[in-house]
């Protein structure tokens, strides 16, 4: 069995965690072909959005798999945080938009992940949280900084330091979800969403992810001349002529990633 399922069509990569017995929690051996997965999606021309969903119906990912870390040293400890850090780091940092399917339970680990996506779509029944400070940690997959740049610190705070469970609609109302969708359909509505920006130009589509990624870290006119250098790398391409050329003979463009 694949801990990972990789799941190719017409342009749209569909990774989905494969764990549901124990509600697709993250073990050493999940996080590396997470891992080794990403990588081949950073070079992968035909993917131009990606899908990350867990398998079953009960669970998105459940976070760490606990039973495994009850048995690890320290060492071992600080090794797991480390790859699940750098497996989250790469998945953010795919030059294609990613999209959570949030078809149930995230939590602690998972919420981290569907965090590292660029957007989330959760069933009416999932549940999300940051729950480390009940069990004396903190989220250390990027939760800290990533919740408090999406929803601000007040709010990222209230979370992580109750470590308060949400449902989906709490969680869209604090502005950490796209969108909650009738429970059973978060995949169903992910993959319409993939399709409507699988319509576009892949590279514009990486270069509008890099100016607003890069660009909300700085200041804004180091922001504009960030957008600025992004705009002008896609002065030359193909892709910008096709959707011109489409424009003027009114059709659909078709785009090459050239």
């Amino acid at each position: 069995m694949n801990l990972v399922e990789w799941e190719r069509k017409e342009g749209i990569s569909k990774i989905v965690l494969n764990r549901p017995e124990v509600y697709n929690a993250l073990n050493f051996p999940l996080l590396k072909e997470l891992y080794r997965v990403t990588e081949e999606l950073v070079h992968s021309k035909p993917t131009r959005v990606v899908v990350i969903t867990g398998a079953g119906e009960k669970a998105f990912c459940a976070g760490a798999d606990l039973k495994e870390r009850r048995s690890f040293t320290d060492d071992q400890v600080r090794q797991y945080i480390r790859a699940i850090r750098e497996t989250f780091s790469a998945v953010a940092r795919l030059p294609k938009p990613v999209i959570a399917a949030v078809n149930g339970v995230a939590l602690g680990g998972g919420m981290e992940l569907a965090l590292a996506c660029d957007l989330r779509v959760a069933d009416e029944h999932a549940v999300l949280g940051l729950t480390e400070t009940s069990l004396g940690i903190i989220p250390g997959a990027g939760g800290t900084q990533r919740l408090s740049r999406l929803v601000g610190k007040a709010k990222a705070k209230e979370m992580i330091f109750t470590a308060r469970r949400l449902t989906a609609r709490e969680a869209e109302e604090m502005g950490m979800l796209n969108k909650v969708v009738n429970g059973g359909t978060a995949v169903e509505k992910a993959m319409e969403l993939a399709s409507a920006i699988n319509e576009n130009a892949p590279l514009a589509l990486a270069q509008a992810k890099y100016a607003i990624d890069y660009g909300a870290e700085t200041d804004l006119e180091t922001g504009l001349a960030l957008e600025t250098k992004a705009y002008e790398t896609l002065i030359p391409t193909k892709d910008r002529l096709e959707g011109l050329l489409a424009f003027k003979e009114k059709r659909k463009p078709i785009y090459l990633g050239e």
